[in-house]
């Protein structure tokens, strides 16, 4: 229209705008264009941004079940720390029932200690820390 205003008399003149009225039209002039909103383009652009916030809630899902997963690993990573603990407090009540039945004497021990003792010198030295040197 901007390019070819002339198309626009041409169209009015053939359709016969002017017909079955006291009037004739000799020409259209036109003063003043104003253009609308392109109702495509916002459509186009609403869309985006629909899929935009569906694309982040889908992110934030999955996000907030890596969380999730990553909070029970740690929860059952406690449990088991506790197992651990629990189990190593059992020891010495083991050494101490083997001590009175006869099982278990001086040298025994003195091995046991001997080992505990290496045991948690390497770890120092690898850096590692551990409770072994007060079983």
């Amino acid at each position: 229209m901007l390019e070819n205003p002339d198309s626009i008399s041409k169209l009015v003149l053939h359709k016969g705008v002017d017909a079955g009225t006291a009037f004739e039209i000799l020409s259209i002039d036109i003063a003043d264009i104003d253009v609308g909103e392109n109702v495509g383009a916002k459509l186009q652009a609403e869309q985006a941004e629909t899929d935009k916030k569906i694309a982040q809630a889908n992110a934030e899902v999955r996000r907030a079940a890596a969380v999730a997963v990553e909070q029970e690993m740690a929860a059952r990573t406690q449990e088991m720390r506790a197992r651990v603990v629990e189990a190593e407090a059992q020891i010495p009540l083991a050494m101490a029932e083997a001590f009175r039945s006869g099982n278990m004497g001086i040298m025994d021990f003195a091995r046991y200690k001997n080992l505990a003792a290496d045991t948690d010198m390497r770890s120092k030295i690898a850096g590692v820390s551990t409770n072994a040197s007060q079983g």
